[in-house]
């Protein structure tokens, strides 16, 4: 006699198709939470070069980077190397230049116990001295005089300083837009432009519709 091969019930079918669900939705949730302390982290980069700048300013009642009696102000292992104290922080946000202030603002504010990080002046190297954000992209800040990396008559940042933090995935610099400024990427205090381009800042449409594509995301202040 021929036993007869049984199958799933419609009961255990529905078991297993909730178990996957209940899966799937685990893994897209975790994704999330990621993703969104991902942002978070970027963000509180920006805040926290804010703080630098305003913490060193009412210590020594001079900019980091631009310091020229850095030395008589902070202690260390390494001799601090002097700014021209002319109000401005001068040199490109992504400097590769050790002589330039935008790179010699890391020493002050990490010889001034307000950041970590090494002291000792190289951002020649491009990558180990200067701080990333949390997908590896450059961080750095200058004066908004002189910041060529966003500009045009509609897009020109307005304020004393700019924070620029680059390689930022498209699907994180709109959400960083939205957490900093006013979620529209093309205006406000907070813009982006991709990566590899200089110009006017581009529409949250834009960023939306490359959200893989890496964004170079600036905020003014």
């Amino acid at each position: 006699m021929k036993k007869t091969q049984a199958g799933f019930t419609l009961i255990e079918l529905a078991i297993v198709l909730v178990i996957i669900g209940l899966l799937l939705g685990g893994v897209l949730k975790g994704q999330e939470l990621i993703n969104s302390a991902k942002v978070k982290n970027m963000a509180t980069d920006f805040k926290n070069i804010q703080v630098y700048i305003y913490g060193y300013q009412d210590k020594f009642k001079v900019l980091p980077g631009d310091d020229h009696a850095v030395a008589n102000h902070v202690a260390g292992g390494t001799a601090a190397a002097n700014g021209t104290q002319n109000g401005v922080i001068q040199g490109q946000w992504n400097t590769a230049a050790d002589a330039d202030e935008s790179c010699v603002f890391w020493q002050h504010v990490r010889l001034a116990g307000l950041a970590p990080g090494p002291t000792v002046v190289n951002c020649a190297a491009n990558n180990t001295y200067q701080p990333r954000n949390a997908d590896g992209g450059l961080i750095g800040v200058q004066s908004v005089s002189g910041f060529t990396k966003i500009t045009g008559p509609a897009t020109t940042m307005s304020g004393a300083f700019v924070i620029c933090s680059d390689g930022i995935l498209g699907k994180f610099a709109t959400q960083l837009d939205t957490t900093l400024d006013d979620g529209e990427t093309s205006t406000g205090s907070v813009r982006a432009i991709a990566t590899a381009n200089t110009g006017n800042a581009v529409t949250s449409a834009v960023v939306n519709a490359a959200p893989a594509d890496p964004y170079t995301v600036c905020m003014s202040f």
